[in-house]
C-alpha cells in the first residue's frame, strides 16, 4: 500500500480478450490499461495462457494484480496462486468486472465500466485523485475430493443452478448476449427448471449427502445446493439466512419441498429466514461442509464433475484474501 501511494508500485494487469466486456470495448479498456504507470500488460484467453502470463507477471515483481476479466478468469488466476505461490508471496489482487458475469468484483464493491475504473486507478496512482482505495477481505472456498486436483472459488452450485450455468454455456452464449440481460436468462431458466420440476434428463435435481460441521447429515434429491464465501450473487441475490458467525454462506432446498410459487420471491430477495426447513427449505453459516455426490457441479461458472459418490468433496474456507476495491 505504500508503494500504491507513493506511485512506486509495479501493477500487473491481466485482460482476458475473450471476456464478455472486452469484446464489446477491448479497445476502449486496453487505452484505458496503457495509462497505468508502471503498468505491464499481459493477454490470455485460456487457462494455460493465464498461468503463463500469472507467473511471468509475479517474476516481474509487481506490488498489484490487476484482473480485468469475468469470474471464470479469478477462478483460475486464484487457483494457481494458492496451489503454486506461498502466501507471504502474494501481490494485492484487484478484480475489474470485465466478463460476461463479474460476480466476484460486484460483491467486493466494483462497480462501472472496466475502462473508468482503470482510469480512476491511474489517477490515483499518479496521485491526481485523493479518493483512497479500500481493502476488502474474503475467504475463498477450498474444494478438495480424494483422486482429484483441489479447486479453489468463490461460488459452489450443484443441482439446477449449475444446470442452468452449463445451459449457458451452450445456446445463450453462442448468440452473444452479455451482461445483465445474460444473467436474467440463466436465472430464469433455472427457475423455470425449477417450477416445471422433472425428475431425469438435463435439468434434473441432484442427489446427494450433505454432511454438515457437527456431523449431522441430511440425504436426498435436492433442487440445488449453494455455498459461497461472497455476501451476495449475480443480480444482488442474496439467498442465505443462517446467522452462525463462520466465513461460508450455504442454502440447499429439497426436491419435494412445499410452497415453492411463495418461497420463489424470498429466496430472490434476501428474505430466506421466512422459510422453514420442515418445508424443504436449508440455510445455514459454516467453516466446512462434505457433500457426496455424483454430477457436475460448478465453481465460479466453471464445470466440473464429482465421479465416486463415496468420496465426499470437502469444503472448507481458506484465509481471508485482500482486494483492492476503488
Amino acid at each position: 500500500m505504500e508503494r500504491l501511494k507513493s506511485g512506486s508500485a509495479r501493477i500487473g494487469l491481466l485482460l482476458n480478450p475473450m471476456s464478455g466486456q472486452l469484446k464489446k470495448r477491448g479497445e476502449a479498456i486496453l487505452r484505458a490499461a496503457e495509462q497505468i504507470p508502471n503498468g505491464i500488460i499481459r493477454q490470455a484467453s485460456d487457462a494455460a495462457g493465464f498461468v503463463a502470463a500469472v507467473s511471468q507477471l509475479l517474476e516481474s515483481g509487481i506490488d498489484l494484480l490487476v484482473i480485468i476479466a469475468g469470474d471464470g478468469t479469478s477462478h483460475a488466476v486464484l487457483g494457481h496462486l494458492f496451489v503454486t505461490v506461498p502466501e507471504m508471496d502474494w501481490p494485492m489482487l484487484m478484480i475489474v468486472p470485465g466478463g460476461t458475469t463479474n460476480m466476484t468484483p460486484l460483491d467486493l464493491g466494483m462497480r462501472g465500466k472496466p475502462e473508468k475504473i482503470l482510469y480512476k486507478l491511474a489517477r490515483y496512482l499518479q496521485g491526481a485523485d485523493e479518493s483512497a482505495p479500500e481493502l476488502v477481505r474474503r475467504p475463498v472456498l477450498r474444494i478438495e475430493q480424494n483422486g482429484q486436483l483441489t479447486v479453489y472459488g468463490m461460488f459452489f452450485a450443484a443441482g439446477l443452478v449449475a444446470r442452468g450455468v452449463k445451459f449457458s454455456r451452450t445456446s445463450v452464449k453462442q448468440i452473444g448476449i452479455t451482461g445483465g440481460v445474460f444473467t436474467f436468462l440463466i436465472m430464469m431458466r433455472s427457475l423455470a427448471g425449477m417450477i416445471l420440476g422433472g425428475n431425469h434428463g438435463a435439468w434434473a435435481p441432484v442427489t446427494m449427502t450433505i454432511t454438515r460441521e457437527n456431523g449431522e447429515q441430511s440425504q436426498g434429491r435436492y433442487l440445488f445446493a449453494l455455498i459461497s464465501a461472497l455476501d451476495c450473487l449475480l443480480l444482488n441475490l442474496r439467498p442465505y439466512w443462517g446467522k452462525e458467525a463462520a466465513p461460508l454462506h450455504i442454502t440447499w432446498v429439497d426436491q419435494q419441498r412445499k410452497k415453492l410459487w411463495c418461497a420463489i420471491w424470498p429466496l430472490v430477495t434476501g428474505r430466506g429466514h421466512l422459510l422453514k426447513a420442515q418445508d424443504g427449505y436449508h440455510s445455514h453459516n459454516a467453516s466446512t461442509l462434505a457433500l457426496q455426490l455424483n454430477d457436475e457441479y460448478i465453481v465460479d461458472g466453471e464445470l466440473y464433475r464429482s465421479v465416486d459418490p463415496d468420496e465426499p468433496l470437502r469444503i472448507t474456507a481458506t484465509r481471508p484474501v485482500s482486494f483492492l476495491v476503488l
